[in-house]
């Protein structure tokens, strides 16, 4: 079978879909973003409970893992991170499903803060994208998995674990990777409901049956349940596609952001170690993030980014002729991309402006 056809079908243009997609890889989805935002404007508190709270963080050391051969270390001030979110049935993500054999990361963000810490770029990898995977170390035996030729994006982490992931951006961005953050979604409904819930206005009505979420266009309070359901939802709005569904989730991910400013984390110590609690228990990071102190200080030098400081684009991409259910990087406006983070600029408009992924027009329902 081939590296293509291994995934469950998620991006459509026209023709079918093979399969429905499963509610794990849904809510997995968010709790990559969730954590994302907490971190990045919540994290800053974290530490007056390090002693608490360092036992619920597991990290991994990528840079033992993929030695020397790597992009170039620039030290300007810049942050790359690399977020995944993996569809893992293991523990308590089993009421999600069962195993279908090993983990993959349906979610993936590469997360640019510039080198003053005052705005940051994020670029959605679409799961299902056709790319280059180089060769790698399985996570599992320690053998060579050698490199494949038009494989799901997603199938780096499934053949080799984080550091396979971490590598598999590495080699198509030409960019080091600072940080490695992996989120466990069964703790997302938990750091929603610790947050209060996220604050969201819906331009249009949202009624679908898949994600069970039914809104009437207004302003709304979503518990970590509702909250799900939207970033489940697709049918719905915009194209139907996954691609559609990303951009809902960024726009969520940016209330987010706002929400977790506004609702007294930092000036109520219970608030505070309930979120920073659920959070630590949601996220695997790399070694360099492997305890509250360090975690809290990445996080000290990110908090004055707001949701007006963040950039969130997809990936250009294009449907692949010889298969609806997946799409090709757009080769050319792929590179303008990564240069703009490589050189620390904002990504141009017109390197997306051609992209399928910025079709969807999902983007339009939430504000």
């Amino acid at each position: 079978m081939s590296e293509q056809s291994r995934g469950t079908g998620r991006i459509r243009g026209t023709g079918s879909r093979r399969r429905k997609p499963t509610r794990r890889h849904r809510t997995k989805v968010v709790a990559a973003w969730t954590v994302a935002g907490v971190v990045v404007v919540g994290g800053a508190g974290l530490g007056y409970a390090y002693m608490a709270l360092d036992g619920n963080l597991s990290s991994i050391d990528i840079d033992a893992k993929l030695g020397a051969d790597r992009p170039d270390d620039v030290d300007d001030g810049s942050q790359d991170i690399l977020v995944l979110g993996s569809d893992s049935r293991s523990g308590d993500n089993g009421e999600y499903g069962q195993d279908e054999g090993a983990a993959r990361s349906d979610t993936a963000m590469v997360v640019h803060v510039d080198k003053g810490h005052k705005s940051a770029s994020v670029v959605s990898i679409p799961r299902d994208t056709l790319i280059e995977r180089p060769a790698c170390e399985s996570d599992t035996t320690g053998d060579l998995v050698p490199a494949a030729h038009r494989a799901m994006f997603n199938t780096a982490y499934e053949v080799g674990g984080p550091a396979c992931a971490v590598k598999t951006v590495e080699s198509m961005s030409g960019i080091r990777m600072d940080h490695y953050l992996e989120v466990d979604f069964t703790g997302f409904k938990k750091l929603i409901d610790e947050l209060g819930g996220v604050e969201i206005t819906t331009k249009t009505a949202i009624n679908d049956s898949k994600s069970h979420l039914d809104l009437e266009p207004g302003t709304h309070t979503l518990n970590g349940e509702e909250s799900l359901g939207l970033v489940r939802t697709r049918k719905s709005v915009g194209d139907g596609s996954d691609l559609g569904r990303i951009q809902l989730q960024q726009a969520f991910i940016k209330a987010l952001m706002e929400q977790t400013k506004s609702v007294g984390v930092f000036s109520s110590p219970k608030k505070l170690f309930g979120l920073a609690d659920a959070a630590t228990k949601a996220i695997t990071t790399d070694s360099g993030l492997g305890s509250v102190k360090k975690l809290t200080g990445f996080a000290n030098g990110l908090k004055g980014l707001g949701a007006d400081n963040v950039h969130m684009v997809t990936l250009p991409v294009e449907y692949d002729p010889a298969d609806p259910n997946r799409v090709l990087p757009q080769e050319k406006a792929g590179r303008q991309v990564w240069a703009a983070l490589k050189n620390d600029r904002p990504i141009p408009a017109s390197a997306t402006e051609k992209s399928a992924g910025d079709k969807g027009d999902a983007a339009e329902v939430v504000e």
